[in-house]
């Protein structure tokens, strides 16, 4: 066995742990397979011999379960559709590798366009540990929230104030939302009864997805794991809920986007620029020019016009994200709380400075 095919191997097998951990035991035995396929020269190295090298960061196995999984949904591979449960399968896992392996000796076009771009994952989960830092940034600032998002996808987080979060007898937003997050903060809990108005969206991707088309629909649910109801679900319901909020997401590359929008920073608002688990696709060149950007412009606030940055990251691609703060003037950071890629208890941190 050659080295690349032993790296492939490998990518499969740290992207099988994280499924199980994640609560996917369909896709992290589907990736064990892969594994071993790529070991011995089959399909799965044939379509993935050129990316052996590639970070799990850039999630090539995510990125062919996922152009698989939109062919099912479509109704393009019946026979793997039989065996998802997403589709009303029986969630046998020889079945859906069977299906999956065939499918790859020859790729359909879906399945070859979908390993060219990273993951439209667009976690709406990811609004239950979002949701604290908004809040917190509407109780320091007290002012209605400029939200601009880079790294949007499809926006979906954007909407994040449409969605009902409880814990207890606390809570913030819509009571009939459809999408509902409830019992997460266990150990404390963020400040539900903060003054939090959004006054303006807005979000900028490389390659956007519209939430209100059948095709953007489509590529979402494509990305959530089949055998994941609750996460299916949540999604239908957050896409269903998108027609009717408007949240225009820029084609556009994050730098260039934010040097327009932190050109100028209104009065009478709080800007807030964030992200969450988008930060492992970007260079270090981009990293350090976004970094730069939100630290020039927080430079120039004032008390009438401040400025935020709120991130949802890993500090590494095997570790749980972590909710970050930091507010200008004065460029205070804290830590607030320990959070999940997908939905997650939150531990929440008594805003501990960094």
């Amino acid at each position: 066995m050659s080295d690349q095919r032993a790296k492939l191997a490998e990518t499969f097998r740290r992207q099988a742990l994280g499924c199980e951990t994640l609560g996917s035991p369909l896709y992290a035995e589907l990736c064990r397979r892969l594994a071993v396929d790529a070991e011995t020269g089959g399909p799965a190295w044939a379509l993935l011999a050129d990316h052996a090298d590639a970070s799990l960061g850039a999630a090539y196995p995510l990125r062919l379960l996922g152009g698989a999984h939109r062919l099912a949904l479509a109704g393009d591979a019946n026979t793997l559709a039989r065996h998802l449960p997403s589709t009303g399968g029986d969630g046998d896992t020889d079945g859906a590798w069977a299906a999956l392996h065939e499918l790859i000796v020859a790729p359909p076009l879906p399945v070859l366009d979908a390993l060219t771009r990273p993951p439209q994952t667009n976690e709406v989960a990811r609004s239950a540990s979002l949701i604290g830092g908004f809040l917190v940034v509407a109780q320091e600032l007290r002012r209605p929230l400029r939200v601009l998002e880079i790294g949007a996808s499809a926006g979906l987080n954007l909407r994040f104030d449409r969605y009902r979060y409880e814990q207890g007898d606390a809570g913030y937003g819509p009571p009939a939302s459809p999408v509902r997050f409830a019992g997460l903060w266990e150990d404390g809990q963020p400040p539900f009864d903060a003054p939090l108005e959004v006054s303006q969206r807005r979000g900028c991707d490389l390659d956007p997805v519209d939430a209100t088309t059948l095709d953007g629909r489509l590529t979402l649910l494509s990305y959530v794991w089949p055998d994941q109801r609750e996460r299916l679900e949540r999604m239908a319901a957050a896409l269903d809920l998108a027609t009717g909020v408007p949240a225009p997401v820029d084609r556009a590359d994050a730098t260039e986007w934010l040097v327009e929008h932190l050109r100028d920073l209104a009065e009478g608002v709080a800007t807030v620029v964030f992200h969450s688990v988008m930060w492992q696709y970007l260079t270090d060149a981009t990293r350090d020019a976004v970094r730069q950007l939100i630290e020039n412009a927080g430079a120039r606030t004032t008390t009438d016009a401040p400025l935020a940055w709120l991130r949802l990251e890993p500090l590494d691609s095997l570790k749980f994200p972590e909710l970050r703060l930091t507010v200008w003037p004065g460029g205070q950071e804290w830590l607030l709380a320990n959070c999940s890629f997908h939905l997650g208890p939150v531990e929440w941190l008594p805003k501990q400075p960094t």
